[in-house]
């Protein structure tokens, strides 16, 4: 008789990402982990002693997956900001299970606005910006939050379906944005 596959901690919390992809993080449980995995859900609980670990762990993976989706820019030529901002409406489209998790759950907490537009993750695309807009970096933080919040917006009502999502018309109405925020920033220095 060959011996039993040996379920790995990454392997459950591959399955429960799988299953907050496909039907929403509220359905991680030991049970639907297992069935995913195909075994009992011993090796759940015995990776994770709550499923509330595995879903912050399941949370991790998915803030790391969406970190890369959003840096994988299109047309880097067209700038970044409107780059990122196009791929976290896009990702809100396509992932609106995780999107939902990532930014409309209770695991999405803790963080204001000013921390997050402090993170060390988020330098490099201020760097890019002040590098394309030329403004010192309070004024480019300025630029990034108004975009984040109008992407956010835009992102949140496609990701609960109230929205159709039509790239062209997002486009256009994320440049527009960004260029209004930008003479924002300009007319405060006159």
């Amino acid at each position: 008789m060959p011996p039993k596959a040996k379920i790995t901690k990454e392997m459950v919390i591959d399955a429960a990402f799988e299953i907050a992809r496909e039907t929403g993080a509220e359905n991680i449980n030991a049970r639907t982990v297992a069935e995913k995995l195909k075994c009992s859900t011993q090796p759940i609980m015995y990776h994770f002693a709550t499923i509330e670990e595995l879903k912050k762990a399941v949370y991790a993976k998915a803030d790391a997956y969406h970190s890369e989706y959003l840096m994988n820019i299109e047309d880097p030529q067209k700038g970044v900001m409107l780059g990122i901002g196009s791929n976290y409406i896009r990702f809100a489209m396509k992932e609106p299970n995780l999107f939902r998790f990532l930014f409309q759950s209770n695991y999405f907490n803790g963080t204001t606005l000013l921390e997050m537009i402090d993170a060390e993750e988020l330098a490099p695309v201020l760097s890019a910006m002040q590098g394309a807009v030329g403004e010192n970096i309070k004024q480019i933080k300025e630029i990034f939050i108004t975009i984040f919040l109008f992407a956010h917006g835009y992102a949140s009502i496609i990701a609960n379906n109230s929205l159709k999502y039509d790239e062209e018309i997002i486009k256009a109405h994320l440049e527009q944005a960004y260029k209004g925020a930008i003479l924002a920033v300009k007319e405060k220095i006159k």
